[in-house]
């Protein structure tokens, strides 16, 4: 024979000391300070500095991400070098090129001579890499 109790089952309904995601999260977010996450930090970018794979990956996922799409391939950047074909540089002057063409009359030479200003201005508007 089996016994009828008294007790309410936990399974059926909603206990009221249940652990959510956001009481964790706010548990660590007490524990973890600004000062103590820049200490952290700190020690990651001594580890990768120092050779760790795992620092520099971390450190590489929050700077860097993850490449949204695929590099070109090698043979693809040279022959683009070689024939002074710019990707960036065309994409900028893409919008002078337009207005050129659908304003005026455009020609291949303005192409050319729009691309060529852009190419010489744009060096300006990038800051140096040290």
């Amino acid at each position: 024979m089996t016994r009828k109790t008294d007790t309410v089952p936990m399974l059926r309904g909603s206990a009221t000391h249940r652990r959510t995601q956001s009481d964790y999260m706010g548990a660590l977010l007490d524990r973890v300070t600004l000062e103590t996450w820049g200490d952290v930090i700190d020690a990651t970018v001594a580890k990768a500095k120092e050779g760790d794979a795992q620092a520099r990956a971390f450190l590489a996922a929050y700077l860097v991400g993850k490449p949204v799409h695929e590099a070109p391939e090698p043979l693809i950047v040279t022959a683009r070098r070689l024939s002074g074909d710019d990707v960036l540089v065309a994409k900028l002057a893409e919008p002078m090129v337009s207005r050129l063409q659908y304003g005026t009359t455009g020609t291949e030479d303005s192409r050319d001579y729009c691309r060529e200003q852009v190419a010489a201005e744009l060096p300006a508007h990038i800051e140096p890499q040290l």
